[in-house]
């Protein structure tokens, strides 16, 4: 399903199971992880319940650079980023940002959509991948 520019798959993995997929098949294919952020481990430490919530950032300078050299605020957006997610009904979903809508939001979408196309097309094999 996509809305607002967000992407969201269900997963039939779990919420670790999938992030792990995920961040294993980043590496794979040669992108850099700069960052796994656990939510709930957070909230956990504050006091705080939340359900499995997990976002890997990653990327690499051929992806990103291009679309930054075109339009450069849209590196407040890259890299990229995928949250895995669990739902109040113990569903597993996994979001990303679509880089079209990036595009867009930050000027003119045209000018860099072959750029776009490219992510979009390496996101949709990256997170089929984790989630089937």
């Amino acid at each position: 399903m996509s809305e607002n520019g967000l992407t969201t798959l269900s997963s039939v993995h779990s919420a670790k199971e999938t992030m792990d997929r995920l961040e294993a098949d980043v590496k794979a294919k040669g992108l850099t992880v700069f960052a796994r952020i656990d939510h709930a481990a957070g909230a956990k430490a504050a006091g705080l319940s939340l359900r499995p919530t997990e976002l890997l950032i990653f990327g690499n300078a051929q992806g990103g650079t291009p679309l930054m050299q075109a339009l450069q605020t849209t590196g407040i957006d890259l890299p990229l980023k995928a949250l895995v997610w669990e739902d109040a009904g113990g569903k597993v979903w996994l979001s990303y940002n679509e880089p079209a809508w990036i595009a867009q939001r930050h000027g003119n979408a045209a000018a860099v959509s072959e750029v776009t196309g490219r992510l979009a097309g390496a996101l949709a094999v990256l997170t089929k991948a984790a989630t089937s």
